[in-house]
Order: structure tokens, then sequence, then C-alpha cells
């Protein structure tokens, strides 16, 4: 990408904190980004292995998953370098460039999935006997492969324009990863065009995804009210209720930080932590582990695992 810039390396100054909390707040993001790394992989996996488990409601679950992996390790990484770091975290101006691109791609495809998540969830439980033939394997890859390409033109509607202008000034970008809002402060030429884009780029995405997120959702409470048993009322209201959980998480600091009018930094990064490190680590908790399927899943996984360490260890005894 061609660019004026004379900076080749950023400095990323990390979360506002006390300089002694610095080992306890390390320790309680790596203990997060661990368990979101592996939780994930885990749901990833167990819906792979289990044939029952292929249903489009799964599908988009591992793709959802596949997200957050990937979401987590292009943040919170960095974040911890910052806090052994006192003077801040050296990135070279290309890894700004990529971890940009990448914060960005992989935040709006999430944004179109849970929007498609949805759409899923008003067919299954309005429209139950024609679900199967409306969700088919095509139109579950295709609407997959959609919110894939979306989120890279997005991505790419943002990061090509920010990082033409031209970067010859101050290099001390304050936050803990390159952020829109934060990589435009430092650059040497006008920004307001650009602000304009990436206000309205994510404007548009944000509010339209959760437009039709919220148009689902009214449908489906309509079609939960018709359910006669209050047993399967229930169900229904407890698979959209998870969904809602993990949709505000996200939504809620996002637009909050850019869509507000103003911003303040400190509140900005703060608030940030909730949707780049939290929400990650709550999908496989609240959105997959609560599923009666999947736990049933993750016993039969577990029992098998330890079936084959405990025949490996008879071999070894039996060769010795």
């Amino acid at each position: 990408m061609t660019n004026m810039s004379l900076v080749t390396t950023f400095i990323l100054t990390g979360l506002p904190h006390a300089p002694e909390l610095d080992t306890f707040l390390f320790g309680i993001f790596l203990v997060i980004y661990v368990l979101t790394v592996v939780g994930n992989f885990l749901i990833l996996l167990v819906i792979i292995v289990n044939p029952h488990l292929h249903t489009p409601m799964y599908y988009f679950l591992t793709n959802l998953s596949f997200i957050d992996m990937w979401y987590s390790t292009v943040t919170v990484p960095k974040m911890l370098m910052t806090l052994v770091s006192p003077e801040g975290s050296p990135i070279s101006f290309h890894s700004c460039v990529a971890q940009f691109y990448s914060f960005d791609f992989l935040g709006s495809t999430e944004c179109f999935l849970y929007t498609v998540m949805s759409y899923d969830r008003f067919l299954a439980i309005s429209y139950p006997l024609r679900y199967a033939s409306m969700m088919s394997g095509r139109t579950c890859a295709i609407l997959a492969t959609t919110t894939w390409l979306s989120g890279s033109l997005h991505s790419a509607a943002q990061t090509t324009p920010t990082f033409r202008l031209p970067f010859c000034g101050p290099n001390q970008i304050q936050h803990y990863i390159c952020d829109a809002p934060s990589v435009l402060k430092l650059a040497c030429a006008d920004t307001s065009t650009v602000e304009m884009v990436i206000f309205v780029n994510i404007g548009v995405v944000a509010l339209g995804c959760f437009f039709l997120i919220v148009l689902s959702y009214v449908s489906i409470v309509h079609s939960i009210l018709k359910i006669r048993t209050s047993e399967g009322r229930w169900r229904a209201f407890q698979t959209c209720a998870s969904h809602c959980i993990v949709v505000l998480c996200f939504y809620v600091p996002l637009v909050f930080i850019y869509l507000r009018p103003g911003s303040k930094e400190v509140v900005d990064r703060i608030v940030a932590v909730f949707y780049t490190v939290m929400t990650p680590l709550l999908n496989p908790v609240v959105y997959t582990l609560r599923n009666k399927d999947v736990k049933k899943a993750l016993l039969k996984l577990k029992d098998k695992v330890m079936y084959s360490q405990s025949k490996w260890s008879l071999q070894c005894r039996l060769a010795h």
C-alpha cells in the first residue's frame, strides 16, 4: 500500500491503569485469552466431530467460534505486550496496517454473522416444518460466504483511506490496538473525509445489522407467543435469550465508541475491552455451553479421550 509516511514504527500505549497493576492485569487477560482460545476451539472441534450437530445453527456457531479465536488473537497478545513494556509496545507500520485490517474484518464479519444467526433462529421457530428446505446446506454456505466477503469489503473500505494518509509526526497510539480513532489522530493531514467515510461505513453496518436482528427477534417473540406448550415456549425463549445477551455485549460498546458524538480516549479504551476481550469469551460460555446437545457432545468427547488414554497406557504397560 503506498503511503507518504515518515513513521515506520508506532507505539501502543495500552490500557490506562496504575503501573502497580501490570502483573495483575497481565495474569487476568492471559487467563481470559487462554480460556477464549481453548473454549472456542473445543466448540469448533465438538461440532465438527459430531454428525448430529451438523445443522444450520451449529454450522454458524463454528464460524462464530473460528472468528472469536482469531479476533482475540489479533487484539489480546498486543495488549499483554503493553502491560510488560512500561514505555509501550512497538508495532511496525505494516503490522499496524495488518492488525487494523484484521480487527475490522473479523469484527464486521461477526456483525454480519449475528444477523444471519438471528435470521436462522427466526426461520427455525416461525417455520419449523419448512425450516430444513429453507435453510439447506447450500443456503448456509452462501450466507456464511457472504458474511466473510462483506466483512472483508467493509474492512478494506476503512483500512485503505486511513493508511494512505501521511504519518510524519508523533507515533504514540493511545490504545492497545491499531484502531481507527486512535490512528487517525496521528495523521499529519486533514482527516475529516476519512473520519466521515469510517463513521458512515460503521454506522450503516452496525445499525443496519442491529435493525435486522431486532426485526428478527420481534418476529420470533410473536411466534413464541403462539406456541401452545409452556415447555416449547421456554426452550425457544432460552435459545433466543442467549443470543440476545451476546449481541448486546458486542453491539452496545461498539456503538458507544464509534457512533457517539465526541470521543474520550481513556473511556474508549476501557469500553473496548468488553467487545475485544470479553465477548469472544462469553460466546462459548453463554451461547453454546448452555446448550444441552453441546454439553452432551463435550462429555462424549471427554469419554473418548479418557478411553484412548487408558488404552494407550495399558498398551505401554504390556509392551514393558
